[in-house]
């Protein structure tokens, strides 16, 4: 079998049908990301490959760079200010190194979607692969909307802080009609998750001064993060983000909870279970607010961040210094928090992610005890990060269907800062195909096409726009031409 040939990861004659006739050419909503808005209204091109692939714009790949240390690459050809063709010869010297890595398929996914090269990347091939990708680049199908566009996107929800303007959201909402797709916020409260870091009481000032609302207390913070909901449901916001390393469900007076804020306003040390109190409540408080605004509450958990402490004080953060975590518990810490707002039926739509695989039998079964008002609100997100891959999506997939309903799933999503990252919905798409695929050969679920391509469209694309309701002024019809969309 060729690399990549038109059946990859396709392992039966149902799988190959499902992803070629229902799945393939199905839009894509991609209802997290890490794109920055300000490159998409910019719309410029990439000058290299390099650029758009390595060290793009304000962001990098750190997936490629933890592997680049590992290949032995100097960091000057990373992140540092090495010549950019000298960093990608570094990169092809590297995924001659990652067969069986997902890296090496998503690579030459890309060159051949984007770029129509078939060729193998290695550093044989990569000065002819240099000069055939930057000559494409310069085109502009090369430009940030257009790789957008002609990759079927309907919607991109960037990742954005509470206390952002959305400026660049506002001028693309203004010229949407022209791009054919949609770029919304999603908020990021990870600033006001840190209390116990330098920077709070300057944050809380930001936040002040753009909600107008004065913080005083802890109530009048979340009375201004109020402010930034209704301002993001206004820009056509409906999903929030939080970046959970470690939790433990904790709760705290009204009194202990100020004594908190005040100790975090003013730089003091907390414990760590002050710290625990203060998050249990504001995620209290975040839920109640994700309800009220109908919005979808995303929660990604268990990880270790920055391990490698003298290259976050280079770096900072995202730059490939980041693991999988071990909190054990941390899916029971989750379970307690919704016992306690099941009690006000506060709990808003959810999605769990968590990076370690472990926790994922525990968080499907746990949110079917809180699963009420409407079709699989609370749901169990795609395999993240160092699961992404054809074995981690297909064992999501597996506990997902074993333990709830994978008919009901809103699939895929990119989580990338890269403008062609797209192909891993492509990747996944074929995951699928061929986990119902193998069901059907194995006599586990009806052999008929027509009623599993339903299912797999649905998975694909039409439960992802009937979940978020990111378009409720039109239909798909008057904004994309016609699409079909399963209710």
């Amino acid at each position: 079998m060729a690399l990549l040939d038109d059946n990859f990861l396709l392992g039966n004659d149902m799988a190959k049908k499902l992803f070629n006739d229902y799945a393939k050419d199905m839009p894509i909503i991609d209802f997290h990301c890490h794109l920055n808005p300000k490159e998409i209204y910019e719309n410029k091109n990439y000058p290299n490959i390099t650029r758009i692939w390595l060290n793009e714009g304000v962001y990098g790949d750190h997936y490629k760079w933890r592997q680049e240390r590992t290949n032995g690459v100097p960091e000057e050809l990373i992140t540092g200010d090495g010549d950019e063709y000298q960093k990608f010869l570094a990169w092809a010297e590297t995924i001659e190194s990652a067969l069986g890595n997902p890296l090496y398929e998503w690579t030459h996914l890309e060159l051949k979607r984007f770029f129509h090269i078939d060729e193998v990347l290695s550093r044989k091939t990569a000065p002819d692969i240099w000069k055939k990708a930057n000559a494409e680049l310069q085109t502009d199908a090369f430009k940030p909307r257009n790789l957008i566009k002609n990759s079927n996107v309907k919607a991109v929800c960037t990742t954005d802080d509470p206390a952002s303007d959305l400026h660049y959201h506002k001028l693309l909402k203004e010229t949407e009609a022209e791009n054919g797709f949609r770029t919304l916020p999603a908020m990021r409260p990870d600033k006001l998750i840190q209390v116990d870091r330098d920077g709070f009481a300057d944050y809380l000032k930001e936040l002040s001064e753009v909600s107008g609302v004065k913080i005083t207390s802890f109530k009048t913070m979340i009375d201004a993060v109020k402010q930034r909901f209704e301002f993001f449901s206004e820009m056509g916001g409906r999903l929030s983000d939080h970046s959970l390393l470690t939790y433990h469900f904790i709760e705290a007076s009204d009194s202990e909870l100020n004594a908190i804020f005040d100790k975090g306003v003013n730089n003091e040390e907390l414990s760590p279970k002050e710290v625990d109190q203060y998050l249990t409540a504001l995620l209290e408080n975040l839920m109640k607010l994700n309800k009220e605004f109908d919005w979808t509450m995303q929660f990604h958990i268990n990880s270790i961040r920055d391990l490698n402490r003298p290259m976050f004080d280079k770096l900072g953060p995202d730059t490939g210094y980041d693991a999988v975590g071990t909190q054990p518990d941390i899916a029971d810490q989750m379970a307690k928090l919704y016992t306690k707002m099941q009690i006000t039926h506060d709990i808003p739509k959810t999605i769990f992610y968590s990076l370690n695989d472990n926790d994922w039998m525990q968080l499907a079964t746990m949110m079917g005890a809180f699963q009420e008002g409407g079709k699989q609100r609370l749901q169990l997100g795609a395999g993240w990060w160092f699961n992404d891959t054809a074995e981690g999506m297909d064992e999501q997939l597996r506990v997902f269907a074993e333990e709830s309903l994978l008919p009901n799933f809103v699939g895929m999503l990119t989580d990338s800062r890269s403008f062609l990252s797209y192909p891993r919905h492509e990747y996944f798409r074929r995951v699928l195909c061929n986990f119902y695929g193998k069901l059907a050969e194995q006599g586990r679920v009806p052999d008929d096409e027509e009623m599993l391509g339903k299912v797999v469209q649905n998975i694909c694309y039409n439960n992802a726009y009937n979940f978020f309701k990111f378009f409720p002024d039109k239909t798909p019809d008057e904004i994309f031409g016609k699409l079909t969309v399963n209710n």
